[in-house]
């Protein structure tokens, strides 16, 4: 069931054309992922869902109606640029943001001491921003982020200034909290995470929406029909039986197995690749290669040149 739509958005900031009649769709309690390059339009539609600039046309809406000004409540926002006051504690500062967001000051404390437990920075209460490292202070907006339990949770960029353990972290964090009901769009340049986390994309350039679509189905559109072979036997052999039909495109030979990447040029199928290969080999191991999400983002983006 859909919680969250665009619909048509259109944003114009003097004679820059920031979003030209964008639309998406975002499931409930699902990973919608926001991508595109810089400049794209991605913060611009992030501003427009959080209410900070309306759109010149078109509208977002929330649960089946067009959003209003209170529905900020019911969002949590993680912005790519960081803003807390550093000089201010952290357990005070924390509790201040959450009382923003609606929770009264007992509902504030229980729900940060519930987080701080979590991430093992009960240490930190008293402490001020200033005095932790740049990753640190983003575990704390990220715990502000999502204190209030929002239904909608926006993060741009949250691994930014993380080291592997703790966007590791970080990421069964936002998988619990899609898994306990939440819906969370998820803007980054990090194609790794989105195939870890994403369950659907769209990808902005130059203002206008280009793909759309599951993560995985938009993976196989992207596909090149692009094999990778392990096989005991002469390359030789290989090579002639394959023919001009297939471009080999990687080839190296060990004393376990040759590994070969070929594609095939005519869209042919594995079935028959294996079919004319099984004579003159032995099949170690055999799979498309499906694109990732890096390779997809590239292509996609060079073709709307």
């Amino acid at each position: 069931m859909e919680l969250f739509s665009a619909n048509n958005v259109t944003k114009v900031f003097a004679d820059t054309r920031a979003l030209t009649d964008v639309s998406i769709s975002v499931n409930e309690q699902s990973i919608f992922g926001l991508l595109g390059p810089n400049g794209a339009g991605k913060t611009t539609l992030i501003r427009i869902i959080n209410q900070i600039t309306a759109p010149d046309t078109g509208e977002v809406r929330l649960q089946g109606r067009r959003m209003r000004t209170s529905d900020v409540a019911h969002i949590g926002y993680l912005p790519e640029e960081r803003g807390l006051y550093p000089k201010m504690k952290i357990g005070e500062q924390a509790i201040y943001l959450a009382q923003l967001k609606g929770l009264s000051r007992k509902e504030a404390v229980a729900n940060l001491k519930k987080w701080f437990e979590k991430f093992e920075i009960m240490d930190w209460w008293n402490k001020k921003i200033e005095e932790l490292s740049k990753g640190m202070q983003q575990k704390v907006q990220f715990i502000t982020t999502v204190v209030h339990e929002p239904k909608l949770l926006i993060f741009d960029e949250p691994f930014s200034g993380f080291d592997p353990i703790n966007a590791n972290l970080l990421k069964r964090e936002i998988l619990q909290l899609r898994d306990e009901g939440a819906t969370i769009i998820f803007s980054t340049h990090n194609m790794g995470s989105v195939e870890e986390l994403c369950d659907h994309i769209a990808l902005i350039n130059k203002s206008i929406k280009i793909v759309d679509g599951p993560t995985h189905e938009i993976r196989e559109k992207y596909k090149s029909n692009i094999f990778e072979v392990k096989y005991k036997g002469d390359f030789k052999k290989v090579d002639q039986t394959l023919g001009f039909q297939v471009k080999i495109l990687e080839h190296t030979e060990n004393e376990k197995a040759n590994r070969i990447r070929i594609q095939h040029l005519n869209g042919g199928t594995s079935n028959e690749l294996l079919q004319a290969l099984i004579p003159v080999a032995e099949i170690v191991a055999f799979e498309e290669i499906i694109p990732s999400m890096n390779d997809v983002f590239i292509k996609a983006v060079e073709e709307d040149k």
